[in-house]
């Protein structure tokens, strides 16, 4: 681990992760913004629409809307086509049910760590990321 690149931050959904990076700059609804046949951000109003972010690290402020999303994000674990794990900078217990049921229900893992708004921030230009989140702590490591 490098000290100078390494951003630490809380555990919401234990587990590790290293893959490219979906970095998206507003909130996104699962439901209804996110595409379980190909993967990518469909909801028309979204700065990141058309960016795919199955198989990839997702970044974002926060999760947005509907309690339908954990149902979402189960449902792409179910198929494969869910995100490597999940960054945000605010607490979303809706994503983090989500999460926790595809590890139990599937055996699917997708760790789910807080990052501060500035730690969101320093992501910019990143394009890979490995992660480590576990009891309550965490951190993201650009490679």
């Amino acid at each position: 681990m490098n000290s100078d690149t390494t951003l630490h931050g809380e555990c919401l959904v234990p587990g590790s992760a290293r893959g490219r990076l979906a970095l998206l700059s507003a909130p996104l609804s699962l439901w209804g913004g996110f595409d379980l046949e190909t993967g990518r951000v469909c909801d028309v109003n979204h700065p990141q629409h058309g960016m795919t972010i199955a198989g990839r690290i997702l970044a974002m402020p926060g999760g947005r809307g509907s309690s339908s999303s954990s149902s979402v994000l189960l449902a792409s674990a179910r198929l494969g086509i869910q995100p490597l794990a999940i960054i945000l900078a605010e607490r979303d217990p809706i994503l983090t049910v989500g999460a926790l049921v595809a590890e139990d229900l599937y055996g699917v893992s997708i760790p789910v760590l807080r990052l501060s708004g500035a730690g969101l921030q320093k992501l910019q230009g990143v394009t890979s990321l490995e992660l480590y989140s576990s009891s309550g702590n965490a951190y993201a490591e650009p490679f």
